[in-house]
């Protein structure tokens, strides 16, 4: 397994309100963890932060997990309690009400991964073929395309496509949604925020990511593309490739 993560505040923002990480837990399996905050007086960064903060230190004290099932449901559970940290601090501090962020969240079990996500930030999977999203946008517009109102290539520069049905801090109830699927050697991962996916389509994802480079490259070449073409949004973006282990060591 080979990770590279990478987050840049872009050409227009003072601010990076985009926060990431990843993580090991005791039993040396990783979660990667993307968020994207919003809200007034800056405080989409604080709310970005604080998910992030609070997945790992939940991720840090976990150790093998006895099935997909429960991994999945840690998995809920946790974010469930990031949406309630995030409502608890808003409340404490009145000037940062009405933040909030996106999440999505992925971890790797045997040959499966194991994603979880609210918001517009997305999960990519790749093979030697195809590109497949495999996370839904909560989204106004991903509502039309999914209704047929609108083709996907309408929605591309819908005047609402930046708003969202749902997102962490917001309410008490969060749709979280959780996919899991496998993935196979040379099989590679995209998670990233709005700030790549507004700029780079599908198809330009995947004609990086299949390029001779390495990962570190890959993730690089997606962020200066992005840029190129306005980087009016903080962008992050993790490469995730399923590269058979070496002898001897262990997979994630």
């Amino acid at each position: 397994m080979e990770v590279y993560l990478s987050s840049d505040k872009g050409k227009v923002r003072k601010l990076n309100e985009d926060a990431a990480g990843v993580f090991y837990n005791q039993n040396d399996h990783l979660l990667v963890v993307l968020a994207d905050g919003m809200g007034g007086h800056q405080a989409g960064d604080v709310a970005s932060q604080l998910v992030i903060q609070s997945l790992e230190q939940s991720w840090e004290n976990t150790g093998e997990f006895e099935s997909l099932v429960e991994l999945e449901e840690w998995l809920k559970e946790a974010i469930g309690s990031a949406n309630q940290m995030i409502i608890d601090y808003s409340e404490e501090h009145p000037e940062c009400a009405g933040m909030g962020t996106t999440v999505v969240a992925a971890t790797i079990y045997g040959d499966d991964v194991v994603s979880c996500h609210v918001g517009d930030s997305r999960l990519y999977h790749l093979d030697d073929s195809e590109i497949y999203q495999i996370t839904e946008d909560h989204s106004y517009v991903y509502e039309l395309v999914k209704s047929g109102e609108i083709s996907e290539e309408e929605a591309e520069d819908h005047p609402k496509k930046n708003i969202l049905l749902q997102a962490l801090g917001t309410e008490q109830d969060v749709k979280i949604d959780i996919n899991t699927f496998k993935w196979s050697t040379n099989d590679s991962l995209i998670i990233c925020t709005d700030g790549l996916t507004n700029k780079l389509s599908s198809k330009d994802l995947y004609e990086i990511a299949r390029s001779e480079m390495d990962i570190e490259e890959v993730v690089t070449q997606m962020v200066s593309s992005a840029n190129d073409r306005g980087g009016e949004d903080n962008i992050t973006v993790a490469y995730l490739k399923n590269v058979a282990p070496e002898e001897g060591e262990a997979s994630c």
